[in-house]
């Protein structure tokens, strides 16, 4: 049986140690994961003070979209398909997974046909797994400068990147290292409108360390609903 409440709690406690333990002083978000849930779980995960909540398909998102509504800050945490952009680009607080120039054309084309700037974070496949999305490290600052020239209603906030699954989440440390050190490296290029204030990184097994490595947004799932069926 999951306890909604009391996971959050304990998770909100090893993340306020372990930034204590970091000597860190400023904030982390800590994005619920939804994906495969109900909508009432997702309901009392806000009622326990998780606001921000994460879904990696755009049909999911809009279906507890129509249920909680702006209740929660949505992330789209998943792979963002061009074709589907037009339906969740006046919901989403944050989209974690801009990862090539067609979905910046079209996020760009969308949020101005709203008179909006969506806030977008760059996927980084950090691990170089062949089942992982996003750019690799090197090619991320060319692809930044080029957004940030050519696409005026996108605005990019951060980075978001996925380290291998290990047992042992100590092994995930390397990957984490080399995510803040790019963040912070295109943090140091000031480039015109880039405000480069997320790093996305840390799931259910692993969070703590990435916290230790810099990250100020983890995306936790089973720790906060339990272990889910996927498809």
């Amino acid at each position: 049986m999951h306890n909604i409440k009391l996971n959050i709690k304990n998770i909100q406690k090893n993340i306020a140690d372990t930034l204590n333990q970091a000597g860190r002083t400023d904030e982390v978000t800590l994005i619920g994961v939804t994906k495969t849930v109900s909508s009432e779980m997702a309901a009392e995960a806000l009622d326990s003070g998780v606001l921000d909540l994460g879904e990696n398909k755009v049909q999911e998102l809009n279906k507890k979209y129509e249920v909680l509504g702006k209740k929660a800050r949505w992330h789209l945490i998943g792979t963002l398909q061009t074709n589907k952009v037009k339906y969740i680009i006046n919901k989403t607080t944050l989209i974690h997974s801009l990862d090539r120039l067609s979905l910046a054309e079209e996020i760009d084309k969308r949020a101005g046909q709203n008179n909006i700037v969506v806030d977008c974070l760059i996927q980084v496949n950090i691990s170089l797994e062949d089942t992982k999305h996003g750019l690799l490290k090197e090619d991320v600052p060319l692809f930044i400068k080029e957004v940030s020239k050519k696409f005026k209603n996108i605005k990019v906030r951060g980075l978001m990147g996925m380290a291998p699954f290990e047992e042992n989440p100590e092994d995930a440390r390397p990957y984490f290292r080399e995510m803040k050190a790019l963040f912070e490296n295109i943090k140091s290029l000031n480039l015109e409108n880039v405000d480069l204030k997320y790093l996305s990184m840390g799931m259910t097994n692993d969070y703590r360390v990435a916290i230790e490595e810099g990250s100020n947004m983890v995306r936790v799932g089973t720790a906060i609903f339990g272990e889910r069926n996927y498809d």
